[in-house]
């Protein structure tokens, strides 16, 4: 079988999963390369392509098995599904890596959220840029349109666990900022 005869027997969806991948394949090497030159370790490298890597396959998953399921009932979730593909995919560009960001605050003090800042940036990626917003749009898909399957089960029970942990950091930063405001003011008070 030639190519030209190949890729003419494919179908519309399979090009459409094909060109979601190729675009994921493409940002996860983009961040990559740009990251050589920042002075960033292996170490370093290696745990932001991995941050790069989890969100990239639930973003596939997403667009792919949840739009095939709900195109024939309704046309508007399948713009939201697309509206929150495009919004998650903000992530990527927008996302510096951890150690550009503690670099900039070294040397100016013990301020508290200059600290957290890379903590609280990933907090807020994952609560409003992806894990909340996939999460739910799976509800509503599991819930008001009766839709379930392993995968949309998997990764809406995936979005649950990684808002729940993620609401539960941010409750221990909010703790840990009120526990040093206090030390701060009880050393203000000794002297």
């Amino acid at each position: 079988m030639s190519v030209d005869a190949y890729l003419s027997s494919l179908c519309t969806e399979d090009w459409i999963l094909g060109l979601h991948q190729a675009l994921l394949v493409l940002v996860i090497g983009a961040k990559w390369v740009l990251s050589l030159g920042g002075g960033v370790t292996r170490e370093e490298l290696a745990q932001l392509v991995l941050n790069v890597v989890s969100p990239a396959a639930d973003i596939l998953e997403f667009t792919n098995e949840t739009i095939l399921d709900l195109n024939e009932k309704s046309h508007g979730l399948v713009y939201a599904i697309l509206a929150v593909w495009t919004w998650s995919m903000l992530q990527f560009p927008v996302n510096l890596d951890a150690s550009r960001r503690e670099d900039s605050i070294q040397g100016r003090g013990d301020h508290f959220i200059l600290r957290r800042r890379t903590d609280m940036w990933s907090i807020v990626v994952s609560l409003f840029i992806q894990d909340g917003p996939f999460l739910v749009v799976r509800l509503v898909a599991m819930f008001h349109y009766k839709i379930f399957h392993q995968m949309l089960v998997f990764f809406a029970i995936k979005n649950l666990v990684v808002v729940l942990v993620n609401v539960y950091r941010l409750r221990n930063i909010c703790h840990e900022r009120k526990e040093a405001a206090k030390v701060r003011r009880d050393h203000i008070l000794r002297l």
